[in-house]
């Protein structure tokens, strides 16, 4: 990373992992493969049954951003895949789609699994904020509250998509064949974001 470093994109509190969500918004994207047209059949049709339009609007957004960091064969397994295979490809089209928490999953969760470093809590993702603002100021210009709803947002997908309890522990991945096959495909490789010491290439 250089001095250079794009700003990050902080933008992802809106709920947590987004599972229930994508499960109603890929459905009808592999009915149609136009996100203009999920978009408008999403929040016209109140199928996620948001509480007010404002909010449908804002979760279909966010929503169709992460998954829009999945390619065809990601999207595809993700309409019939089972609950932990959805959770992982979520937590995977998080990580790509905002860099804060790829950045976090890969050189904190991951590196402390690989460690043998059985938890991560508060004061690793304080120590994880405090050296990236020597390349993003941006984080320096946080409130504290706002600091603090992005650790909560980032420890409740970890917690949803079953790779951290509620306590800090770490829990190791088990991914799937075939999930395997589409976090290795990617390059470089999203298994980067997983504490999991299977390979970083898919298998042929």
């Amino acid at each position: 990373m250089t001095a250079n470093s794009e700003r990050y994109a902080l933008s992802f509190t809106s709920g947590g992992l987004l599972v229930r969500e994508a499960d109603v918004i890929v459905a009808e994207y592999l009915r149609t493969r136009d996100w203009g047209a999920v978009r408008q059949a999403v929040v016209g049709r109140n199928l996620l049954q948001a509480r007010t339009n404002s909010s449908s609007v804002r979760v279909t957004r966010e929503t169709i951003q992460r998954l829009g960091a999945l390619d065809e064969a990601g999207l595809e397994i993700l309409a019939d895949a089972s609950l932990t295979e959805r959770c992982h490809l979520m937590w995977a089209a998080a990580c790509r789609r905002y860099d804060l928490i790829g950045d976090f999953a890969e050189e904190v969760l991951r590196e402390r699994f690989l460690l043998m470093t059985p938890t991560v809590d508060a004061e690793d993702f304080e120590r994880f904020m405090t050296s990236k603002s020597l390349w993003h100021p941006e984080l320096d210009e946080l409130k504290p509250s706002t600091r603090e709803k992005l650790r909560q947002t980032i420890f409740r997908m970890l917690h949803e998509a079953g790779l951290r309890t509620e306590a800090g522990a770490i829990i190791p991945a088990v991914i799937s064949e075939r999930i395997h096959g589409v976090l290795a495909a990617s390059e470089p490789s999203d298994i980067r974001f997983f504490p999991t010491t299977l390979t970083m290439e898919a298998t042929r």
